[in-house]
């Protein structure tokens, strides 16, 4: 579920401003840059640190805490907290342009293996008010780490399904993850996704809702991305490390 209270799109941000075509931050610089939002992230969750690193000299470190950005659930669903990095307006996902994101992940070696859900990447369909339909709706694409297995979902319509299922210990290593996708209702969207260089999904197909009543959407169609920590709720606190992000509009040759 996304709290609709922080992440309301500025009515001139992301339609009127053109999306760059190549983004990167390495996390070379104390600070966060302007290609980042932080209402998601609580403070002291984050920090960039050069003692776990990718590549160049810093990285950047997660921490999510009991409570962080906690909401609680509907009846029948877990109370959820997070400590997310989201895609400023301004650079947001559009829906029917095919992209390229890129990132590295790393877990430390004591990372809590629990089977409750854990999101460490998504692409969520933004929804303009909480109390329309897709209010409540799963992320369209989600990387996730439940119970040691390493897991690529998608949600349309509010029906999941896995893209990607394994059994892999993640701790203590750096995993590279790459994706393609363009999103769109349409059969000409795809998914296309590499993990420490080996391509684990090769989805063509509708990637995103349409946009009418029934489903709350609406036109222009935009799916921000996130990265970090987005779990059910409990006591252990989590830790994840991130690096090397990169994102840039495909060319014609490579959709």
């Amino acid at each position: 579920m996304t709290p609709a209270a922080t992440t309301q799109a500025p009515s001139n941000s992301p339609t009127k401003v053109p999306a760059p075509t190549s983004l990167y931050d390495g996390f070379e610089t104390p600070a966060l840059g302007t290609m980042w939002m932080k209402q998601l992230l609580a403070p002291g969750s984050y920090a960039v640190e050069s003692d776990v690193v990718r590549a160049g000299h810093s990285a950047l470190r997660i921490t999510v805490r009991p409570h962080d950005f906690f909401m609680a659930g509907s009846p029948g669903t877990a109370d959820t907290e997070r400590d997310e990095l989201a895609e400023a307006w301004p650079y947001t996902t559009r829906r029917d342009v095919p992209y390229e994101f890129s990132w590295s992940m790393y877990l430390p070696k004591d990372f809590p293996i629990v089977p409750v859900r854990l999101v460490v990447a998504q692409w969520w369909e933004w929804c303009r008010s909480s109390d329309l339909p897709c209010g409540n709706d799963s992320p369209v694409l989600a990387v996730r780490y439940i119970g040691g297995e390493l897991l690529i979902t998608q949600d349309l319509d509010r029906k999941y399904s896995v893209l990607y299922q394994a059994k892999r210990d993640l701790r203590g290593r750096w995993l590279d993850l790459r994706f393609q996708v363009r999103f769109t209702p349409e059969a000409t969207g795809f998914v296309r996704a590499w993990l420490d260089g080996r391509q684990v999904v090769d989805f063509a197909g509708a990637t995103s809702n349409p946009e009418n009543t029934k489903t709350g959407y609406a036109l222009p169609e935009l799916l921000p991305f996130r990265m970090g920590l987005y779990r059910n709720a409990m006591q252990e606190p989590m830790t994840i490390y991130l690096d090397e992000y990169r994102k840039r509009v495909m060319g014609r040759d490579e959709k």
